[in-house]
């Protein structure tokens, strides 16, 4: 999959080169964010891209200077192009965003001008799923936990590990049978897993058994894989109730987006032995993780990783310069979002 999409991306790049100097400076790019070091590099050398500063106040002094006429914004899934800068830029035609999710960004104004957002769908998808089964794996035999037993003198003090839960055999829910929720599933399938999920709409081609509320997807499974995307409609799908359903014997995995799950939901529910554990590798308020996780066993937490290997992150940067050359080639985008 990352490899035909590569391709693709490369022929278009190949087939509309990047305009330099005079030319590259008339296209008005601007760069909002933090973006991936080879993106970065690029819309610096080729595109003499503008970049937003972080500083409020210079912010606010650079775009009553240069917001007049910047065309294209370019920026992470973190960041995106909020409603205050959308409506600083009068001139906005398009949107690039580097990764799959684009909740920082305002779709809905965005929309309502007009303006085109593409992001990075697809060449992500494996890296991800691996991700959330190696926290799926960990979480239920909490790989880490042993590791820090056997680091801490423990084990060669003769003390015993405690048991864990089986991995293999069990019945998983899928919250968001996308792409990625989709790769995530035929992997737990190699281990057995029965595989139950919930989506906007169902998927009768998938043979998986659907379930029309996240609360009745809980109460059905031993572990609740969270994929679904971000945005406001995704905020906090999975509360108190459904951690509730999940039971005292389940297990939340969630690689989506940190705002599909009531935090303070889940650490009551972690603390209070609601449900037996979570591997989690997004939150709420990243880079922000609730203290009163540092100190459960019962917890995996990673720092938002499930695209970070060098291989997606490059797939990721060239698409991205391909959406733009793409754009100032023929104002169309490889990858839209629809």
């Amino acid at each position: 999959m990352t490899t035909d999409t590569s391709a693709a991306s490369a022929a278009a790049a190949a087939a509309a080169p990047a305009p330099t100097g005079t030319a590259a400076t008339a296209q008005r790019i601007l760069r909002v964010g933090p973006v991936n070091p080879q993106v970065a590099r690029t819309l610096d050398e080729e595109f003499d891209a503008l970049v937003l500063p972080s500083d409020p106040a210079e912010r606010a002094a650079f775009l009553a200077e240069q917001a007049g006429g910047i065309r294209i914004a370019v920026c992470s899934g973190r960041v995106g192009v909020d409603t205050e800068l959308m409506r600083s830029l009068p001139d906005l035609e398009a949107i690039i965003n580097f990764g799959v999710g684009y909740d920082a960004t305002d779709v809905a104004q965005a929309a309502e001008r007009g303006i085109p957002l593409s992001n990075t769908p697809d060449v992500l998808n494996d890296c991800v799923a691996d991700t959330a089964l190696a926290l799926y794996l960990d979480t239920l035999r909490q790989v880490s936990a042993a590791d820090r037993f056997v680091r801490a003198g423990r084990w060669a003090a003769g003390e015993g590990f405690p048991l864990t839960a089986r991995a293999s055999g069990r019945t998983v829910g899928i919250l968001g049978l996308g792409r990625i929720g989709t790769a995530i599933a035929q992997r737990l399938g190699a281990f057995g897993c029965r595989i139950h999920y919930h989506n906007r709409s169902e998927r009768p081609e998938s043979g998986y058994t659907y379930h029309r509320t996240v609360r009745e997807l809980a109460e059905a499974v031993d572990v609740l894989v969270v994929a679904a995307s971000g945005g406001p409609d995704s905020v906090g799908i999975v509360g108190a109730a459904e951690l509730a359903a999940l039971g005292p014997q389940g297990h939340l995995v969630n690689i989506a987006r940190g705002t599909v799950v009531d935090e303070d939901a889940l650490v009551a529910a972690l603390t209070e032995g609601t449900i037996a554990g979570a591997g989690l590798d997004v939150y709420e308020r990243e880079p922000q993780v609730p203290e009163a996780l540092f100190g459960l066993e019962n917890v995996v937490l990673l720092p938002h990783v499930g695209s970070g290997t060098r291989e997606t992150r490059a797939d990721m940067a060239e698409l991205v310069l391909s959406n733009l050359r793409r754009y100032l080639a023929d104002g169309t985008l490889l990858t839209p979002i629809s």
